[in-house]
């Protein structure tokens, strides 16, 4: 279980790590949109082989279809209520949101993993660090530009964070009685999140800032998440 705690407290460390980037120096809008638009293509490759393949081949695509309409419509509902509250569509909320909701299931299956295997899923690991740091760096450059202060936004990284490490601890302790369609349904749901942020929120606020060439790099951040995924694995 410490083991759990150790590796769910570094990958979720790229969250506030990603914050404290995005305020160690300014960034103009093109920079932050390049930024998401690589984190978008690393979200892109975690979904595509660490979340949905992953998730059928160990629960079946059952468990997975159910798992991603959850995600996709807790992400949908929650955001639209955040919204309402806010009185106006606030970017960096919805990436924040998506931060949350894609890494608690995340680190469940990390710690899951820990238990059933005695080691870590490096794959998993890598695909959470690569694309943590450009969601928290445009996540956190969002919220400062919508009048949240720098303390506020730290502390909502460092709480979600918090919360992510404290996932991969449950996840080592549900391992003996999580059936293989609930670890299905579990990366399902992450990846049903991860695809309505991402349409909704990222890839779109990548596009406006980062320009036309923000597609190739969402490709060029597919690329290298999938290959460190792969080179990991």
């Amino acid at each position: 279980m410490i083991e759990a705690l150790a590796w769910g407290s570094f990958a979720a460390a790229s969250l506030v790590l990603g914050a404290l980037v995005a305020f160690a120096r300014d960034w103009d809008d093109r920079q932050v949109g390049l930024v998401l638009a690589f984190g978008a293509g690393a979200l892109i490759s975690a979904v595509s082989f660490e979340l949905a393949e992953e998730g059928v081949a160990i629960g079946g695509s059952a468990a997975v279809g159910i798992g991603l309409a959850a995600g996709a419509l807790t992400y949908f509902t929650l955001d639209s209520l955040l919204d309402r509250a806010a009185g106006s569509a606030d970017a960096g909320v919805g990436l924040a949101l998506g931060a949350f909701l894609d890494g608690i299931p995340e680190q469940l299956v990390l710690g899951i993993g820990l238990a059933a295997g005695g080691s870590i899923g490096v794959g998993l690991l890598v695909a959470i660090f690569v694309s943590n740091l450009p969601e928290a760096i445009g996540s956190a450059r969002a919220m400062e530009a919508a009048g949240r202060s720098r303390r506020a936004v730290l502390s909502l990284w460092v709480a979600i964070a918090a919360l992510c490490a404290v996932a991969s601890v449950a996840g080592y302790g549900l391992a003996s009685v999580a059936s293989k369609e609930l670890q299905g349904a579990i990366d399902g749901f992450a990846a049903g999140a991860l695809l309505v942020m991402l349409i909704d929120s990222m890839i779109p606020e990548a596009a406006r800032k980062g320009g036309r060439v923000a597609g190739l790099v969402t490709t060029l951040g597919f690329a290298v998440a999938t290959g460190l995924s792969t080179l990991a694995a």
